[in-house]
């Protein structure tokens, strides 16, 4: 059933049910993916879903509904579930269907189309077969993965906003065991979005050799050391502790940033911005879940904290206007705060800088079990790593099996120096990370 269709039904019942202030949001959805082992495909999925959600206020309370069913009985009956939802609320959260914004700059969106099956599986298996010509070393266990997904989003209410987005994306990436010796293996991976196999036709060859280069790793002596901390953990981190900006989180009291507004919370070098329209994120909304429109924003400038993360009942309750980061993950969601393009700016330093600057010390490569490791509500960290050493401001031996400890808010403050180069992480929703590699000092490290 098309929008239009559901529209005019879901305005029909809310009129005879005399609900005046409602809002429907639909999402319809389209994924494939593949899988590679050893040199065939070992799993391809296709799905469609794809649903409609009404929210009304009735007494001053938000109620929702949700369903698949596209009859007009079904969709008549959302009307009524989300009425007598909202007669049961009991919280005093002042609740609002949104009027618009003055204004919906335009984003990168309708121009995606999504690859045959055919074209998904040829990229996987082609990845597959390149990665093992990389290497007599590399063994079984490694895979090769492709995938693609596109999203159609509507959003109507009795305010008279309609806005409508659609957004997709495909990717493809490669995870490649190497073992030197039954007892000397490992693993590394990496996917990257793109549209043709051109775009990914490096990949082999990187995490073959990235892997490589942990082969033969040793344990690290215990001590305080000046770290290089690799884009793709500073990426880690940043997912994991980005909730501590949520608005939402600080009222709560959840967040150690609450009331630190302006304040210095981080190191001069220290840039982080949410920007919804980075050209390097293909994912992207003029509008969040709740119709706002999105910005870019600062979250840290020159070490200074100058904003939160907003949706339009958080901002209702600081007396400021929404950030447009109420988004929702699916038509059934309710909406929750999440950045957009989540970005540490890149600052001047080479990695080859960086590594001068230390002399000696350790580059970390890979966080293990972080989210089991880190609390986000106190900050504190303790998380198993690998690496490299660093000698003489040169990459040495690799290193395995030492835990770094800190705590991310003491983290913040410890940055003598921001990478060149902006890494970007593969898009879940509308929320990617990006960063650049950091330069630490006086990481407590315990190894041997």
């Amino acid at each position: 059933m098309k929008f239009e269709q559901i529209k005019e039904i879901l305005v029909a019942a809310a009129a005879r049910e005399g609900i005046k202030i409602y809002e429907i949001y639909a999402m319809n959805d389209r994924s494939m993916s593949t899988e590679t082992l050893k040199d065939e495909i070992s799993a391809f999925s296709y799905g469609v879903s794809g649903g409609v959600s009404f929210r009304c206020i009735v007494d001053g309370k938000m109620g929702y509904a949700s369903g698949e069913l596209m009859t007009e009985e079904a969709l008549s009956s959302l009307v009524t579930q989300a009425a007598e939802n909202a007669r049961c609320i009991e919280n005093d959260d002042v609740v609002e269907i949104f009027a618009g914004s003055a204004q919906y700059d335009e984003v990168k969106t309708g121009d995606f189309t999504l690859p045959e099956a055919a074209q998904l599986k040829d990229w996987a298996l082609r990845l597959q077969r390149e990665t093992y010509a990389q290497d007599a070393m590399v063994s079984d266990g490694t895979q090769s993965t492709a995938l693609a997904y596109e999203s159609e989003i509507d959003l109507y209410n009795s305010r008279g906003l309609s806005l409508h987005n659609r957004v997709g994306i495909s990717g493809a990436g490669v995870y490649a065991v190497v073992k030197a010796s039954e007892d000397d293996a490992e693993m590394d991976g990496k996917i990257i979005p793109g549209s043709s196999y051109e775009d990914f036709a490096a990949v082999p060859a990187e995490v073959v050799k990235d892997a490589k280069a942990r082969l033969g790793a040793a344990v690290m002596d215990s001590g305080r050391y000046d770290c290089i901390l690799c884009a793709q953990q500073v990426r880690a981190l940043l997912s994991v502790f980005s909730a501590v900006f949520s608005a939402k989180q600080v009222q709560m009291g959840l967040s150690l940033l609450g009331g630190k507004m302006g304040e210095k919370i981080a190191s001069d070098c220290l840039n982080i911005t949410d920007d919804p329209r980075d050209p390097h994120c293909p994912v992207q909304t003029s509008f969040d879940g709740e119709g706002v429109a999105t910005y870019q924003k600062p979250m840290i400038e020159g070490g200074v904290l100058k904003n939160y993360l907003y949706d339009l009942t958080t901002a209702k309750k600081d007396g400021v206007t929404s950030t447009g980061n109420g988004q929702r993950g699916s038509y059934a969601s309710p909406v929750s705060i999440a950045p957009y393009c989540f970005r540490v700016e890149a600052g001047k330093m080479s990695r080859e800088d960086m590594m001068a600057a230390i002399g000696d010390g350790i580059m970390i490569t890979e966080l293990k079990g972080l989210h089991a490791g880190a609390n986000a509500v106190s900050g504190d960290f303790s998380i198993e790593s690998a690496g490299f050493r660093i000698r003489d401001g040169k990459r040495a031996e690799a290193i395995k099996t030492f835990t770094i400890a800190g705590n991310f808010f003491e983290l913040l403050k410890t940055i003598d120096g921001v990478g060149d180069r902006v890494d970007y992480g593969f898009p879940g929703g509308f929320t990617v990370f990006a960063a650049p590699d950091l330069l630490l000092r006086g990481v407590s490290v315990a190894g041997k």
